[in-house]
């Protein structure tokens, strides 16, 4: 049986996404040095006491809630190279747009110079396991023959994700149908010929 040292009852799943949701946030409205634990706890309606049972430290917050936003709920893979790739980069807008992602990555660039570790975090949590996943589509695909073999998966990757960042830059928003347009125009460029000479 497994009981949690020194626990009474067992930890309370909703309680634990409402901290974490408030900490992503603050941290996208105040920033890393101007949030405290005590905001965290008056917007997810839990004491104080409660996050420390969870939580140590802001910084040790900070890494669960950004370790969340990795996107969970995908469709598994289906094998088709364009339905793979449009469902990965679907259910990275709703995550993006569930925790006002882009607001986070201005407050992790703009706290770069003083607090390295939330952009460092913000990588390895949120944007290098998303571009594997698209990645990984895009090896399959060309393990069978779909993509040349010579195709630059690394630079496609960016391009599949690109188009909404540009968007959101450009003030479209979240564009309908834009992944599988990304997609269409990836996919093409990876099977374009190459230029002669």
């Amino acid at each position: 049986m497994n009981t949690a040292k020194g626990a009474g009852r067992p930890r309370s799943a909703e309680k634990d996404e409402a901290i974490l949701r408030a900490a992503l946030e603050l941290l996208a409205t105040h920033g890393y040095t101007r949030m405290s634990l005590s905001q965290v706890a008056a917007a997810a309606q839990v004491s104080k006491s409660t996050i420390h049972l969870r939580w140590k430290t802001k910084a040790d917050l900070l890494t669960a809630a950004l370790e969340a936003m990795r996107m969970t709920h995908a469709a598994d893979p289906t094998g088709d190279t364009r339905t793979d790739l449009v469902s990965i980069l679907d259910d990275f807008a709703k995550t993006v747009e569930r925790v006002r992602g882009m607001a986070l990555i201005g407050t992790c660039l703009a706290e770069e110079a003083h607090t390295p570790e939330l952009l460092t975090l913000l990588r390895e949590r949120t944007v290098l396991p998303r571009r594997a996943l698209l990645r990984r589509v895009l090896e399959q695909a060309q393990g069978r023959g779909e993509i040349p073999e010579e195709a630059e998966l690394e630079t496609a990757v960016s391009a599949l994700l690109g188009v909404f960042y540009a968007d959101f830059m450009a003030g479209a928003g979240y564009r309908p149908g834009w992944a599988e347009q990304a997609v269409d125009l990836t996919l093409a460029g990876l099977n374009a010929p190459a230029p002669l000479g």
